[in-house]
């Protein structure tokens, strides 16, 4: 017999997998829930620990999930000396308590930085993933094989759905974002690659040494050492000195940019990057003095990541997409995380980004604790999200963003809940995002491990 998860998860590639309204999916995906709920709650510490505190043992409706999910925090919620110090099988202990799967025991004795750890895992199917640490810390999310099987299907799949591109490869690549070298985002970069590019041009990517999690960590730890004011003064000159030739390495990367879509202008491109970085280049391809009606007009543009707290001008979306000749249904956006397994693809005309049928949606008070009553129309408040795709951890999560989901039909049509282009971090709004359950979570979880 099919699961109620199975049925939703094998719409993913069912054109019309957008049009499921709120109230056609609602019984299917309690069931699916509770599916989750009672094949995970014995081999999931924390989830485990979750249940007997709220004394869930069904999931009978959408509320019986929320005391069920988790903060985005506890994925940074390892310490900070088992990365400075090295302690590598602590990590994996640590990273123990939020997986299904057994963690399987590797040799350590000869890793050098996390860089070498995560390959390892990787090796033995673990692949740990992080987040960009814009906010602090990094966070780690573990990922099975399965798990990377499902990116490289749903990626494509969102961009064709968002974008009206066909992947029939033939399009040049040109990858525009200096974006970490983790195993989530090269699944995802190979999978566009196979599907769009035209696999006689080579791809265009920033002649940059990749962003690693080292590297990452690395900074972030740097960072709180200078705002705590323990930093040597020899971590100091290195930090300037590395900045600088990051940034000079950096301009210079731009700049090549800029010059090979020129050079390549008359054929038809797939262009990839955050916006700042693309505006960045549009600039420069002005300069040059070129603009859309020199380029292909049919190129198309993915852009994630959203801003990254970066400040760009008023009208910095209309300048990129006119500057490489990006027709307005051409222009793809996704609003995702790496917390979840599953994009959500932007409208091409309701400016709304738009929920596939596996991804249950909850809109909590702003402590994160309490789900907002909500039937249809808009309501508006702390996004949550159960992806039922997810097979190496959790599929719940609470996040750092204020949304407004939308259980009405979009204008493209579609008849599925829809997020509005309106999304902004509780840490922009009020400085600082408290989750009321984060700290009993976190503390845990350094238990455990």
């Amino acid at each position: 017999m099919t699961s109620a998860t199975q049925k939703l998860t094998a719409l993913v590639e069912a054109p019309d997998r957008f049009d499921h309204s709120h109230r056609e999916l609602r019984e299917t995906q309690v069931l699916a829930l509770n599916e989750r709920f009672q094949e995970r709650k014995d081999r999931i510490k924390l989830l485990a620990h979750r249940a007997r505190e709220a004394g869930t043992t069904e999931v009978r409706d959408r509320r019986d999930m929320v005391p069920l999910l988790f903060p985005h925090s506890v994925y940074k919620s390892y310490p900070e000396s088992f990365l400075t110090e090295g302690r590598w099988d602590r990590l994996g202990r640590w990273l123990g308590t939020v997986s299904p799967y057994p963690i399987t025991p590797v040799e350590t004795s000869d890793i050098r930085d996390i860089d070498d750890w995560i390959e390892r895992l990787g090796a033995h199917g673990h692949h740990v993933s992080c987040s960009s640490g814009t906010t602090g810390k990094s966070a780690m999310l573990l990922a099975s094989d399965r798990d990377m099987d499902w990116s490289r299907k749903d990626t494509v799949g969102v961009f064709t759905w968002g974008s009206g591109v066909l992947p029939t490869g033939d399009r040049r690549m040109f990858g525009i974002a200096p974006t970490a070298a983790v195993p989530k985002n090269m699944v995802i970069g190979e999978a566009q690659e196979r599907a769009f590019g035209d696999p006689d041009k080579e791809r265009f990517r920033l002649p940059i040494p990749p962003i690693t999690v080292g590297t990452l960590t690395k900074t972030i730890l740097l960072r709180k050492k200078i705002a705590d004011g323990s930093a040597r003064p020899e971590e100091l000159a290195e930090f300037e000195r590395t900045s600088k030739q990051r940034q000079e390495a950096l301009d210079k990367a731009m700049t090549a940019a800029a010059e090979a879509l020129v050079e390549h202008r008359r054929e038809k491109l797939y262009i990839s990057g955050m916006w700042s970085a693309l505006h960045q280049v549009a600039g420069i391809v002005r300069e040059m003095g070129y603009s859309g009606a020199d380029f292909h007009p049919d190129n198309c543009l993915y852009v994630g990541g959203g801003l990254k707290r970066a400040q760009l001008p008023p009208g910095y979306q209309t300048f990129v997409r006119e500057t490489f000749g990006i027709p307005a249904d051409r222009d793809f956006q996704v609003y995702s995380m790496q917390e979840l397994g599953s994009g959500m693809p932007k409208c091409r005309k309701g400016d709304r980004y738009h929920l596939p049928p596996w991804v249950v949606p909850f809109v909590l008070d702003e402590g994160g604790e309490q789900l907002l009553p909500h039937g249809s129309g808009e309501v508006e408040g702390r996004a949550a999200f159960f992806d039922l795709s997810l097979d190496g951890r959790w599929g719940g999560v609470i996040t750092g963003d204020r949304i407004a989901l939308d259980l009405d039909p979009c204008a493209c049509g579609a008849r599925g809940p829809s997020v509005r282009n309106d999304i902004v971090r509780y840490a922009d709004l009020a400085g600082d995002d408290k989750i009321g359950c984060a700290g009993t979570v976190d503390a845990y979880v350094r238990g455990v491990s």
